[in-house]
């Protein structure tokens, strides 16, 4: 005979409310999962940011951190820890991923916002037996504060009122990633964009000049130019691995495109390679884009 289940209650069925607090960049609202036990949505200035489940870090729940998980989990054997930089803290999720999958792995994590790293330190802690630093500082300020050749990954996902600051954009930016790495490490990126895709194609083409493989996944409406919307970057100088990265990007709950070789070349479509000097920030996402 079957037994009676109970089932776990979610946070906000639980009555957890959700927070807020002012920090360095604007509002920071934390709001309850409705399905997931101990499970929270970060907020910045109503975008939504990070979701986290302090129960099973290793659920991802937007689909560029599925994205970036799949880039943790592919890069190394498994379970082989790595040395990871984070550039971009929000909620630590991609971070607290990886100490759960690949234990022993040192991190750093670099995010600007010293008042949002306290706010999710006290609300969200992290495991104190992962090997995590948070550094408050400028992404690029910090990652030239990291050692050559330390890094396995660097993880760049950082946003400053939902646009990408001009300088982590340019040829100078990455080659500071590429001091940082080690030879055979990986960078993945979160980027977003919308038509006519100037930004994303630019940020393709400065990073072919950085690195010798690249490969980009991203929903098909936004490769298209349909919608504005995410794609993430995986450079590296060793081979990628991009038949395992392509099926698990069309496996998830909203599948994905990864575009790579030619045809990720044909998609640049001649774009300038970006400097310092004529860097500009990401495009801001047009209105409506995080409503519903």
């Amino acid at each position: 005979m079957a037994k009676n289940r109970r089932r776990t209650r979610s946070a906000s069925e639980a009555g957890a409310e959700a927070v807020a607090e002012t920090v360095d960049s604007g509002l920071a609202e934390l709001t309850p999962d409705r399905e997931r036990p101990r499970a929270w949505t970060l907020l910045l200035d109503g975008a939504p940011q990070s979701h986290v489940d302090l129960d099973d870090p290793a659920y991802l729940s937007f689909e560029y951190q599925r994205r970036l998980g799949h880039v943790a989990d592919l890069v190394a054997p498994a379970n082989q820890p790595l040395q990871v930089v984070h550039l971009g803290g929000g909620a630590f999720t991609l971070a607290r991923y990886i100490a759960a999958g690949r234990p022993r792995s040192t991190q750093q994590i670099v995010e600007v916002d010293a008042a949002l790293v306290q706010f999710v330190r006290r609300r969200l802690p992290l495991d104190p037996q992962a090997r995590i630093r948070v550094r408050s500082t400028d992404a690029r300020a910090g990652l030239g504060k990291i050692p050559d050749g330390w890094a396995d990954l660097v993880i760049a996902d950082v946003f400053s009122g939902a646009r990408t600051p001009a300088h982590l954009t340019s040829v100078e930016f990455l080659a500071e990633v590429r001091r940082v790495l080690k030879p055979d490490g990986h960078y993945a990126a979160n980027l977003a964009d919308g038509p006519p895709l100037a930004h994303l194609r630019g940020q393709i083409a400065t990073a072919a000049t950085a690195f010798g493989h690249l490969a980009l996944a991203a929903d098909p409406t936004v490769f298209r130019g349909r919608r504005f919307g995410n794609a993430v970057l995986l450079a590296s100088d060793r081979e990628l691995p991009v038949a395992e990265f392509t099926r698990r990007v069309a496996s998830d709950p909203h599948p994905g495109r990864v575009e790579h070789g030619r045809a990720l070349a044909d998609f640049t479509g001649g774009a300038a390679v970006v400097t310092d000097a004529a860097a500009k920030p990401s495009p801001l996402p047009p209105d409506g884009t995080f409503s519903g």
